[in-house]
């Protein structure tokens, strides 16, 4: 697996995560996928991702999105 697929999925389960716990614990979750979706849609202009940075650290095969 790639960096590019590893932060779609990461991101796919902190906002399937977050909405869990909205509906379980607090409507208060709700902010970290508001967080996750602006960190998706400033990474789609800027090309700039805190996990895909670690991820490249960690030795992960880079994908295109993020090179």
């Amino acid at each position: 697996m790639n960096i590019d697929r590893l932060v779609l999925a990461f991101a796919g389960c902190m906002v399937l995560a977050s909405v869990a716990l909205a509906y379980f614990v607090s409507p208060g979750w709700l902010l970290l996928a508001l967080f996750v979706g602006a960190n998706l849609l400033q990474a789609a202009f800027t090309g700039f991702c805190p996990l895909a940075i670690v991820l490249r650290r960690l030795g992960v095969r880079p994908g295109t999105a993020f090179a």
